[in-house]
């Protein structure tokens, strides 16, 4: 009796951990899954640390999760269908479901019943059914489209006539919009080098070499320079620009050497500007002041940026055509003092970041709200922290060494006060640049998998398919598609109508169109 009690407590105690160790993981996927909405729904965010590099990581930790639990209990299934005793554990729960995509067309596949009654033999009537949904797809089809052009004579005057040569977005060439457009969006959209593009073709039983593919890519280029020129025109038309630049190696002599790729972003959005959003990029060999001031040589307005020194001769007051106001970025400030409070530990480093924090959540409340709005509640309420946390860095500045992290750290931002608080006295002025962080962050990715720019005509139609791309999904428009169409229509398409391709009017266009087939 006293083995079966310890037999029996032994059982009880193993079902207990193992339903603790169940309910454990189910709280931690819920628990990831939160966070990873809350930082999805904080699209103007502040900082790096709360950044990408964290969802990513929260992403793969929810997956492999997710992963072995599913795993888990797909092996429990099994051993259950073949006789075996379940395991340990509480049952598993059945998840919720969503419906799948209305939109997608539905196949149906209708398994033959029975032709008579399986226990008298008698007719069977139909009562109903029961629909059991499942999400597939059909592996990606190649065709090889013909156009064929019937050639008439005339039985009278024996005249040949004939349709016109369709159109194709290159001359001569044998590739279709839809592939064009594919090819663009997974080399600029994806980061799939054209050898790895090729290799996957080559695989599904098309042959297409790189040079090829690399013809096509640069005569796509061409076609859509047009589009480029009233994307770049629509973004330097802005009163105010967000500007940043990042690293990419460029193929030089054997060497890759540090090159740039620039970007200057125009959005409205936080402020209920009714513009549509939009982004151009640059290409430089280096990363010198000579190219900022060419890029924004008839510019003037406000320019969003970091503390980078070429940027300095933009804001001189005799400039021509007039004086760029500096607007200077919260995000990183916050993140040199974050890293110290952080990684320091520092006790003033995290006071720091708890005040600027406040600044943040003060002005998330008018994000998106019309400019008179977003004052009114800058004064109210913003300003008077700004203040508090002025003079607070002024007292605790005082106080520490100029050796000291956190006084670089302040000074960061004590030496460029003016263009810190520009945006409580203009309702247009976003408290970060995270918009042109975001904007250059499809090329940091890109830069792990294409390695180096092959040459500067290179990285200057990268900059330019980069701007297309960037452009249209600021304005939620899917590129492949957008890309697609404007191929097949931009050769032949009126040049006075041009601005109907641009993606914000295209989106607009197809739209209307489907309201009407509705």
């Amino acid at each position: 009796m006293d083995a079966l009690r310890a037999a029996l407590a032994a059982e009880r105690e193993a079902r207990v951990a193992a339903e603790a160790r169940a309910t454990g993981a189910e709280a931690m996927i819920a628990h990831l899954k939160l966070v990873i909405a809350k930082l999805r729904h904080d699209k103007f965010g502040a900082s790096s640390e709360r950044g990408r590099k964290l969802l990513d990581q929260l992403e793969l930790e929810l997956g492999e999760l997710v992963a072995t639990a599913a795993e888990d209990a797909a092996r429990a299934d099994l051993a259950e269908v073949k006789g075996a005793p379940r395991p340990e554990g509480p049952p598993r729960r059945k998840p919720s479901r969503g419906p799948l995509p209305a939109h997608l067309p539905r196949e149906r596949v209708v398994i033959p019943s029975q032709s008579a009654c399986p226990c008298c033999g008698g007719k069977l009537s139909k009562l109903g059914e029961d629909v059991t949904e499942t999400l597939e797809v059909i592996p990606r089809s190649w065709r090889v489209i013909q156009t064929v052009r019937e050639r008439h004579s005339c039985r009278s005057c024996e005249a040949v006539t004939q349709p016109p040569a369709p159109f194709h977005p290159i001359a001569r060439g044998r590739a279709g919009p839809s592939l064009l457009a594919m090819i663009l969006e997974a080399k600029f959209g994806q980061h799939l080098p054209l050898h790895r593009q090729a290799e996957t073709y080559a695989r599904e039983g098309v042959e297409l070499s790189v040079s090829t593919i690399a013809d096509w890519v640069g005569t796509s280029a061409a076609a859509l320079s047009p589009l480029h020129a009233l994307i770049r025109a629509h973004v330097h038309a802005a009163a105010r620009l967000h500007g940043d630049d990042t690293t990419v190696p460029l193929l030089a002599k054997g060497k890759t050497v540090t090159a740039r790729l620039w970007t200057y972003v125009r959005d409205d959005r936080p402020f209920g500007g009714p513009d549509p959003p939009a982004a151009v990029f640059y290409f430089s060999r280096d990363r010198t002041a000579e190219h900022p001031k060419t890029h924004l040589a008839s510019y003037s307005g406000i320019l969003q940026a970091d503390a980078y020194a070429g940027f300095a001769d933009l804001y001189a007051p005799d400039r021509k055509p007039g004086p760029i106001s500096e607007a200077a970025c919260w995000a990183h400030f916050r993140r040199k003092v974050f890293e110290l409070a952080e990684v320091a530990r520092a006790p003033l480093a995290a006071e720091a970041v708890r005040r600027i924090d406040r600044v943040f959540d003060a002005e998330r409340e008018v994000t998106g709200r019309p400019i008179s709005e977003r004052l009114a509640h800058r004064k109210a309420v913003v300003a008077p922290l700004v203040a508090d946390l002025h003079a607070w860095m002024l007292d605790t500045r005082g106080k520490m060494s100029r050796h000291n992290d956190l006084t670089k750290a302040l000074d960061y931002a004590l030496k460029r006060w003016v263009a810190f608080t520009r945006f409580l006295g203009d309702g247009r002025i976003c408290l970060t640049n995270n918009a042109a962080e975001r904007a250059l962050r499809g090329v940091a990715l890109g830069r792990r998998s294409w390695l180096f720019a092959g040459s500067p005509r290179g990285g200057e139609r990268a900059a330019m398919i980069y701007s297309l791309i960037v452009t249209a999904k600021l304005n939620d428009v899917d590129p492949r598609a957008w890309l697609a169409d404007v191929l097949a229509r931009i050769a032949d398409h009126p040049a006075s109508r041009l601005d109907e391709l641009l993606p914000w009017n295209w989106q607009r266009a197809a739209t209307e169109a489907a309201a009407k087939a509705a």
